[in-house]
């Protein structure tokens, strides 16, 4: 807002300027205006004859505005207040007549290939003059260039054209052979691919065979191991009925008999202690008998004895006791020959059945009696 009338503005400006806010006016003692800060766009389109007199058309685009501070305002104020559309074409004048310039001192091939360089040195030398009347250039862009029937820049593109053909058709050749190679990396991958795909597909199809064939294996198999198992079964019942029937045979027949055999055992023995009992009885017995055999005979054995003394001629000089010797003589004479009859009647080897042998000293005679003539007996 541009406020004109009564007190100056800056730097002895015809306005005061207000931005940013309001601002009380007198009526009919001040004027207010209003001048716009917001873009604005100018288009050019001029031909330009560069250092090789080689003639061009370019077409640039220009993005400007009125600048922010009190100065600008005030100068672009002074200049483009009652008619702001001038700004935009004073703008391009400007700009035209610093293109022209700038494109002069180039060859076609710098400002082809230099466009962003060419762009930088116009907005660089306008920058000035655009400051000097308020106004500030945001950016400056080239949008073509053109140079009419002459070819030059056709021509001029030719060699890079066919570089750039040259270079595509290689490059073309380029990606055909590595397109050939993908795609033959492609087909041995596949290969690869289908070659392990039939080997993995191979070994599925052998363990599915060998499966079925276990399958069709496992019910004969089954069958065969159970009826293993039940004559394993078999065989066991049976050695375990051959085993009961051993031992039911040991029961009824090997115990009886050896019971049997251990009872003849045991009656043998007895009988044959009951035998040599008798047997050693009988033998006593008939020693007894024997013993009272000799005995009964002894008195007879004296008697014959004493009638042999008899017809002796014996005196007796001690009297009743020379006879009473004689007497016992005659006992102890009979008594002797009892032992001895005893012993070889009875006595025999407990080894071979022999009789013992004779005693080692002769029996004591009995004392023979004396005659009359062999002198007096003596006294006991």
């Amino acid at each position: 807002m541009l406020i004109s009338g009564g007190k100056r503005g800056l730097k002895g400006a015809p306005f005061r300027v207000v931005t940013g806010h309001g601002k009380f006016v007198l009526p009919f003692f001040r004027k207010t205006r209003f001048l716009t800060l917001a873009m604005h766009e100018a288009e050019i389109t001029e031909s330009c004859v560069t250092r090789q007199g080689i003639v061009l058309t370019v077409r640039a685009v220009i993005a400007f505005k009125v600048g922010n501070d009190n100065e600008s305002i005030v100068n672009a104020g002074q200049r483009f207040l009652s008619e702001q559309h001038q700004m935009t074409v004073l703008t391009g004048r400007i700009f035209s007549g610093h293109l022209r310039s700038i494109i002069g001192s180039m060859t076609v091939e710098e400002i082809v290939t230099e466009r962003q360089k060419l762009a930088t040195e116009v907005l660089a030398t306008s920058k000035t003059e655009m400051g000097k009347i308020g106004l500030i250039v945001d950016s400056f862009q080239i949008q073509s260039i053109d140079d009419g029937d002459t070819g030059y820049i056709e021509a001029m593109s030719r060699p890079h054209k066919a570089a750039v053909q040259r270079q595509a058709k290689i490059a073309e050749a380029q990606a055909a052979q590595a397109a050939a190679e993908a795609q033959q990396e492609a087909n041995r991958n596949q290969a690869e691919y289908e070659r392990q795909t039939a080997v993995v597909r191979a070994s599925y199809q052998s363990e599915v065979d060998r499966a079925q064939a276990e399958a069709a294996q496992a019910g004969p198999l089954a069958q065969a191991n159970s009826q293993r198992e039940v004559l394993a079964a078999r065989t066991e019942l049976a050695e375990r009925a051959a085993q009961l029937r051993q031992q039911e045979l040991v029961a009824e027949v090997v115990k009886p008999a050896e019971a049997e055999a251990e009872r003849i055992k045991t009656l043998a023995l007895a009988e044959a202690e009951r035998t040599k009992i008798q047997a050693e009885a009988a033998a006593s017995y008939d020693r007894v008998a024997l013993d009272q055999l000799l005995i009964d005979q002894l008195p007879q054995i004296v008697k014959e004895a004493a009638t042999g003394l008899s017809r002796a001629n014996v005196n007796v000089l001690n009297g009743a006791d020379g006879l009473g010797e004689i007497a016992a003589g005659l006992v102890g004479q009979g008594l002797t020959i009892l032992d001895t009859v005893k012993q070889n009647l009875h006595g025999t080897d407990g080894a071979n059945g022999t009789p013992p042998e004779a005693p080692a000293s002769a029996p004591t005679p009995a004392p023979q009696p004396r005659r009359s003539d062999d002198g007096p007996v003596p006294l006991a």
